[in-house]
């Protein structure tokens, strides 16, 4: 069943297995205050049970750098906006991943990793990524780092 992600009214539901609970509802409230306000799109989550397809994907991209991680994903969205692809995760551990794959320039494509306030960087990027942090009034502070996707997906 898929939820409308509501930036004004942060809510839990979905992420409650969560350690990080509250920062990660206001990482995926804070997603869905960019994607409405930058191409007026409403950022809906479906169970991660019910989207093999789309953690099929971001598992295929994110292979590109060895990456697999342990943590259990909880819910995914996966949409189009004009000429852009997107692909997001959020993880039982509060990691998102986010993948941008602008369909028509391949200088526009990457794989973002932001981590909800309060959690450790996931081993699997420790030492491989630098993270920069930016503040969020629904978030707190953001860890956030990426990296370019070089592959046709």
């Amino acid at each position: 069943m898929s939820y409308i992600v509501d930036f004004n009214n942060v809510s839990t539901v979905g992420l409650e297995s969560s350690p990080v609970v509250e920062a990660l509802a206001g990482l995926r409230a804070n997603e869905a205050r960019y994607f409405m306000n930058k191409y007026k799109h409403e950022f809906t989550v479906v169970s991660a049970s019910e989207s093999q397809e789309t953690l099929d994907y971001v598992n295929r991209i994110l292979k590109e750098r060895d990456i697999e991680f342990a943590a259990k994903p909880l819910e995914t969205s996966r949409f189009q906006v004009e000429n852009i692809k997107f692909a997001c995760v959020f993880y039982e551990d509060g990691l998102e991943v986010n993948v941008m794959y602008t369909v028509d320039d391949p200088k526009k494509r990457a794989v973002g990793f932001k981590l909800s306030e309060g959690m450790e960087v996931p081993k699997e990027l420790e030492g491989k990524f630098k993270f920069a942090r930016q503040k969020s009034k629904l978030a707190g502070t953001i860890r956030g780092s990426f990296f370019v996707i070089k592959g046709e997906y």
